[in-house]
Protein backbone atom coordinates (compact mmCIF):
# COMPACT_ATOMS: atom_id res chain seq x y z
CA UNK A 1 0.00 0.00 0.00
CA UNK A 2 1.75 3.41 1.07
CA UNK A 3 4.41 1.92 2.74
CA UNK A 4 6.81 2.25 -0.36
CA UNK A 5 5.94 5.50 -0.44
CA UNK A 6 7.03 5.68 3.25
CA UNK A 7 10.24 4.25 2.87
CA UNK A 8 11.00 6.42 -0.10
CA UNK A 9 10.02 9.42 1.83
CA UNK A 10 12.61 8.34 4.64
CA UNK A 11 15.27 7.65 2.08
CA UNK A 12 14.96 10.80 0.51
CA UNK A 13 15.29 12.57 3.95
CA UNK A 14 18.30 10.48 4.54
CA UNK A 15 19.97 11.22 1.54
CA UNK A 16 19.91 14.92 2.07
CA UNK A 17 21.44 14.34 5.45
CA UNK A 18 23.82 12.36 3.81
CA UNK A 19 24.97 15.32 1.48
CA UNK A 20 24.81 17.57 4.51
CA UNK A 21 27.61 14.93 6.29
CA UNK A 22 29.61 14.88 3.13
CA UNK A 23 29.89 18.88 2.91
CA UNK A 24 32.99 19.99 4.72
CA UNK A 25 32.09 23.73 4.03
CA UNK A 26 28.94 23.34 5.23
CA UNK A 27 30.03 21.38 8.42
CA UNK A 28 32.34 24.32 8.78
CA UNK A 29 29.85 26.92 8.65
CA UNK A 30 27.51 24.90 11.28
CA UNK A 31 30.66 25.21 13.43
CA UNK A 32 31.22 28.64 12.65
CA UNK A 33 27.76 30.09 13.95
CA UNK A 34 28.36 27.97 17.11
CA UNK A 35 31.76 29.89 17.75
CA UNK A 36 29.28 33.05 17.04
CA UNK A 37 26.38 32.27 19.17
CA UNK A 38 29.13 31.32 22.11
CA UNK A 39 30.37 34.34 21.67
CA UNK A 40 27.10 35.92 21.23
CA UNK A 41 25.99 34.77 24.59
CA UNK A 42 29.35 35.40 26.38
CA UNK A 43 28.94 39.25 25.98
CA UNK A 44 25.46 39.50 26.88
CA UNK A 45 24.32 39.05 23.60
CA UNK A 46 21.25 37.11 22.82
CA UNK A 47 20.10 34.82 19.61
CA UNK A 48 17.15 36.47 17.85
CA UNK A 49 15.40 34.27 15.11
CA UNK A 50 12.88 34.43 12.53
CA UNK A 51 10.91 32.83 9.49
CA UNK A 52 7.78 32.76 7.87
CA UNK A 53 5.32 29.79 7.93
CA UNK A 54 7.28 26.03 8.99
CA UNK A 55 9.95 28.20 9.53
CA UNK A 56 8.56 30.66 12.03
CA UNK A 57 7.64 27.60 13.61
CA UNK A 58 11.22 26.20 13.41
CA UNK A 59 12.78 29.75 15.11
CA UNK A 60 10.26 29.35 17.90
CA UNK A 61 11.39 26.03 18.18
CA UNK A 62 14.61 26.94 18.65
CA UNK A 63 14.37 29.69 20.26
CA UNK A 64 12.46 27.53 22.93
CA UNK A 65 15.80 25.09 23.34
CA UNK A 66 17.74 28.23 24.37
CA UNK A 67 15.53 29.69 26.80
CA UNK A 68 14.48 26.93 28.28
CA UNK A 69 16.82 23.68 27.88
CA UNK A 70 18.22 20.98 25.20
CA UNK A 71 19.88 18.36 26.58
CA UNK A 72 20.16 18.85 30.55
CA UNK A 73 18.88 21.50 33.01
CA UNK A 74 20.37 24.74 32.84
CA UNK A 75 20.00 28.68 33.33
CA UNK A 76 18.33 29.64 30.15
CA UNK A 77 20.05 31.49 27.45
CA UNK A 78 19.04 34.59 25.68
CA UNK A 79 17.23 34.09 22.77
CA UNK A 80 14.19 35.64 20.96
CA UNK A 81 11.71 34.87 17.68
CA UNK A 82 10.37 37.56 16.19
CA UNK A 83 7.14 37.85 14.80
CA UNK A 84 5.58 36.32 18.30
CA UNK A 85 3.86 39.09 19.35
CA UNK A 86 0.38 39.46 17.69
CA UNK A 87 -0.10 42.76 17.79
CA UNK A 88 3.05 44.01 16.61
CA UNK A 89 2.92 42.06 13.83
CA UNK A 90 -0.59 43.73 13.35
CA UNK A 91 0.48 47.21 14.39
CA UNK A 92 3.58 47.01 11.64
CA UNK A 93 1.57 45.18 8.73
CA UNK A 94 -1.18 47.77 9.04
CA UNK A 95 1.45 50.84 9.59
CA UNK A 96 4.46 50.15 7.63
CA UNK A 97 3.43 46.53 5.30
CA UNK A 98 4.11 43.32 5.68
CA UNK A 99 7.99 43.60 4.68
CA UNK A 100 9.06 45.45 7.79
CA UNK A 101 7.24 43.44 10.31
CA UNK A 102 10.78 41.01 11.04
CA UNK A 103 12.42 44.00 10.83
CA UNK A 104 11.27 47.04 12.69
CA UNK A 105 10.93 44.70 15.45
CA UNK A 106 14.08 43.42 15.10
CA UNK A 107 15.49 47.08 14.88
CA UNK A 108 13.39 47.56 18.37
CA UNK A 109 15.59 44.71 20.31
CA UNK A 110 18.82 43.89 18.26
CA UNK A 111 22.46 44.96 19.45
CA UNK A 112 25.51 44.54 17.55
CA UNK A 113 26.55 41.91 20.27
CA UNK A 114 23.80 39.09 19.20
CA UNK A 115 23.51 36.94 16.42
CA UNK A 116 20.23 36.91 14.00
CA UNK A 117 19.49 33.58 12.48
CA UNK A 118 16.95 34.01 9.63
CA UNK A 119 15.04 30.75 8.50
CA UNK A 120 13.91 30.92 4.56
CA UNK A 121 13.82 27.58 2.92
CA UNK A 122 13.56 29.37 -0.40
CA UNK A 123 16.21 31.87 0.72
CA UNK A 124 13.36 35.03 -1.28
CA UNK A 125 11.08 36.07 1.54
CA UNK A 126 10.96 39.68 1.33
CA UNK A 127 10.24 40.54 5.06
CA UNK A 128 13.58 38.12 5.68
CA UNK A 129 15.54 39.78 3.16
CA UNK A 130 14.34 43.27 4.62
CA UNK A 131 15.41 42.01 8.07
CA UNK A 132 18.43 40.47 7.44
CA UNK A 133 19.78 44.25 5.67
CA UNK A 134 18.26 45.41 8.87
CA UNK A 135 20.16 43.11 10.95
CA UNK A 136 23.54 44.26 8.90
CA UNK A 137 22.58 47.60 9.03
CA UNK A 138 22.58 47.81 13.05
CA UNK A 139 25.90 45.48 12.57
CA UNK A 140 24.23 42.56 14.28
CA UNK A 141 26.05 38.84 12.86
CA UNK A 142 23.19 37.50 10.31
CA UNK A 143 23.55 33.76 9.44
CA UNK A 144 20.39 32.02 7.27
CA UNK A 145 19.40 28.86 6.74
CA UNK A 146 18.40 28.54 3.56
CA UNK A 147 17.57 25.71 0.59
CA UNK A 148 19.84 24.46 -2.22
CA UNK A 149 20.23 27.93 -4.36
CA UNK A 150 20.01 30.34 -1.20
CA UNK A 151 18.15 32.72 -3.44
CA UNK A 152 18.32 36.52 -2.96
CA UNK A 153 19.63 35.99 0.65
CA UNK A 154 22.50 34.39 -0.68
CA UNK A 155 24.57 38.07 -1.63
CA UNK A 156 23.12 39.55 1.46
CA UNK A 157 25.27 37.67 4.14
CA UNK A 158 26.34 34.13 5.33
CA UNK A 159 23.59 31.37 4.04
CA UNK A 160 24.00 27.82 5.86
CA UNK A 161 22.46 25.99 1.97
CA UNK A 162 20.91 22.72 2.70
CA UNK A 163 21.33 20.89 -0.67
CA UNK A 164 17.80 20.26 -1.69
CA UNK A 165 15.02 22.10 -3.34
CA UNK A 166 12.05 20.31 -1.56
CA UNK A 167 11.04 22.29 1.29
CA UNK A 168 10.16 19.30 3.56
CA UNK A 169 13.76 18.17 3.14
CA UNK A 170 14.74 21.47 3.93
CA UNK A 171 12.88 21.85 7.19
CA UNK A 172 14.53 18.67 8.12
CA UNK A 173 17.71 19.49 8.09
CA UNK A 174 17.00 22.88 9.48
CA UNK A 175 15.38 21.41 12.36
CA UNK A 176 18.75 18.91 12.12
CA UNK A 177 21.18 21.68 12.64
CA UNK A 178 19.40 23.86 14.63
CA UNK A 179 19.29 21.15 17.07
CA UNK A 180 23.02 20.78 16.59
CA UNK A 181 23.53 24.49 17.37
CA UNK A 182 21.52 24.13 20.79
CA UNK A 183 23.54 20.99 21.68
CA UNK A 184 26.71 22.38 21.14
CA UNK A 185 26.47 25.63 22.48
CA UNK A 186 24.53 24.64 25.43
CA UNK A 187 27.53 21.88 25.84
CA UNK A 188 30.16 24.35 25.77
CA UNK A 189 28.26 27.38 27.40
CA UNK A 190 28.00 25.43 30.17
CA UNK A 191 31.13 22.87 30.07
CA UNK A 192 31.64 23.44 33.84
CA UNK A 193 28.28 21.86 34.28
CA UNK A 194 28.57 18.95 31.88
CA UNK A 195 31.66 17.26 33.37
Amino acid sequence: MLQAQVRSQIEESMAVKQRLLEDDALLQQVESLVMACLASLRRGGKIIFAGNGGSFADAQHLSAEFTSRFAFDRAPLASIALGTNNSAISAIGNDYGYEQVFARELLAVAKPEDVFIAISTSGNSVNVIVAVEQALQVGVKTIVLTGQTGGKLKGLCECVCVPSAETARIQECHILLGHILCGLVEEQFFSKQVK
